[in-house]
């Protein structure tokens, strides 16, 4: 019964949870670091060792990478999901996908608590513990951060009168790293007016010359670039954000509604999640009729806005994701797309099933698949429902 599983990411947070878990609370800790893109196999030993040093009793490493990609990112991509037009939910979408290997592994070794770092302000409290109240069976839940009120610095005095000395500069700004993205947290984004330097950002500016790259995508998904094939999505995406990243593409400063009900302020890098999702919105807009464009966009939003607020498991999410999917039959083709420093130049699309290549006419130059006197028809029809209501309000109303 003294068993508790720690969601554990090695940084401030959780490096305390494991010394106050096991010094306060005298509790047995197995740590799990859930692998969502952020993390190497040198990255992992070096936390794996930290886990160990700080009093934890296990430690294991998941790589959820792929089920990641499939259970969610693909449709992220699909919808050109941007949360409040601006942030491509880099750590929303991941928080469910680690809280789900950390019930599984909770299970597996028979521990009947859990915990987390996420403190009581923030979005990852209710993330982590949704999916721990569905999925878990009579699972506790102890936050140390949230229970005790701390703040950073608090967390910090607390380990260093423990004998822990880490490189506590660093701890200064928040970083979460995964395959969809970075979000970088510190005191500036605490403010509303000032913006994060150049140096809380994990990558620098160190390419200025203009580079072009060409997507390949089939069905929505991103399969290739330049001449080089991918036999899976996610390599495609490392790749595409190894050549922007040094361009210092995909930085931005996110504002948003939290699920707690007040704002909340971030910064993030994400390269190839904004590259990709600019790409393949551009060539949506060439391969998707109208409606189906407005309809996709409606659904996404929501499923958008699902996924932040952690509901990810409600059925009506996989109601969403098959019309998601269904839309992409025909989303195929070239985008090509010029890298710049901090920015990117959509430079156009080549598909077969691109829309504008047909037969029927170029918009403002010629038509052939209808005369003018359809057209003097046409609008005369068009027009007649707002003839009518002019007609009958032209007493109360002037335009």
């Amino acid at each position: 019964m003294k068993k508790i599983v720690l969601a554990y990411s090695g940084g401030l947070d959780t490096s305390f949870c494991i010394k106050y878990l096991t010094k306060e609370l005298g509790l047995e800790v197995h740590t799990i670091i859930v692998n969502t893109g952020g993390f190497n196999d040198k990255e992992l030993k070096g936390l794996e060792k930290k886990a160990y040093s700080l009093g934890a009793k296990s430690f294991k490493a998941v790589n959820a990478v792929e089920d990641y990609y499939q259970k969610c990112i693909r449709y992220l991509i699909y919808g050109n999901v941007l949360r409040n037009n601006t942030y491509p939910l880099s750590v929303s979408a991941e928080r469910v996908f680690q809280a789900l290997e950390v019930v599984k592994y909770a299970q597996s070794i028979g521990a009947k608590k859990i915990a987390h770092g996420s403190t009581g302000a923030g979005n990852d409290q209710v993330r982590f513990d949704l999916v721990f109240h569905i999925l878990g069976e009579n699972i506790e839940i102890i936050t140390p951060i949230r229970d005790l009120k701390l703040s950073r610095q608090a967390e910090v005095d607390y380990l260093e009168k423990n004998g822990v000395n880490l490189n506590w500069e660093k701890a200064q700004y928040s970083i979460n790293q995964g395959i969809w993205g970075t979000s970088v947290g510190g005191k500036e984004t605490l403010t509303s007016n000032k913006s994060l330097p150049e140096k809380a950002f994990p990558s620098q500016l160190l390419k200025e010359q203009p580079e072009d790259v060409i997507l390949h995508f089939e069905k929505g998904e991103l399969v290739g670039i330049n001449d080089q094939t991918f036999h899976h999505p996610t390599l495609a995406i490392q790749e595409l954000n190894n050549l922007a990243a040094p361009f210092a593409i995909g930085r931005g400063t996110h504002v948003g509604d939290t699920i707690i009900g007040i704002k909340g302020r971030v910064g993030f890098e994400a390269a190839a999640p904004l590259i990709i999702l600019k790409a393949h919105h551009l060539l949506e807009k060439h391969t998707l009729t109208k409606w189906q464009q407005y309809w996709k966009e409606q659904l996404a939003n929501w499923y958008g806005m699902l996924v932040h607020e952690g509901q990810y498991l409600d059925p009506v999410m996989r109601n969403i994701e098959t019309f998601l999917e269904e839309t992409q039959t025909s989303v195929s083709g070239k985008v090509f797309v010029k890298l710049l420093p901090y920015r990117i130049d959509l430079q156009g699309i080549e598909s077969d099933f691109d829309l504008m290549q047909s037969s029927f006419g170029q918009y403002g130059e010629m038509n052939n698949g209808w005369s003018g006197e359809d057209v003097r028809g046409f609008t005369k029809i068009m027009a007649n429902q707002n003839k009518i209501w002019q007609s009958v309000n032209s007493k109360t109303f002037e335009p």
